[in-house]
């Protein structure tokens, strides 16, 4: 049998040395972590497209859609993700459109809060205040 995997999108928006980050709510995969915003693509989606629709219907809020900075595979027990982090840019102020909770979140905050695993290495790098690449 083939496992499943998904292709998902997130959105890394900076503000004030904070980030943007939603709450998975409780029942879902990987409920109540902590998440950047973003979600699953939809057969013959781009990654930017994905991305601005997911921004859309879960927070109400234009994107610009700038660098990847960052992509990573992760093997959870009942499927494979592949992720694409992307810097974005808010055009207008977000809004919990689906219920969920959403908070900024300070850079050297962002490792008390539970993260889904495949986010650990993204979250290392972003509160310890690393340099993007190329930068």
């Amino acid at each position: 049998m083939t496992r499943q995997r998904i292709v998902v999108t997130a959105a890394i928006v900076e503000r004030d040395d904070g980030f943007l980050v939603t709450r998975r709510p409780d029942g879902t995969h990987l409920g109540g972590h902590w998440e950047f915003p973003g979600g699953k693509c939809e057969p013959g989606e781009t990654l930017a497209e994905c991305l601005l629709r997911e921004m859309l219907e879960e927070l109400g809020v234009a994107v610009i859609v700038c660098d990847e900075e960052f992509a990573t595979t992760h093997a959870y027990a009942d499927r494979d993700v592949e992720l694409h982090f992307f810097r974005c840019e808010l055009r207008g102020e977000p809004r919990a459109c689906l219920g969920q909770e959403i908070r900024w979140v300070a850079r050297g905050d962002l490792p008390t809060l539970p993260f889904p695993p495949a986010d650990a290495e993204l979250i290392a790098r972003l509160a310890g205040g690393a340099p993007r690449p190329g930068a």
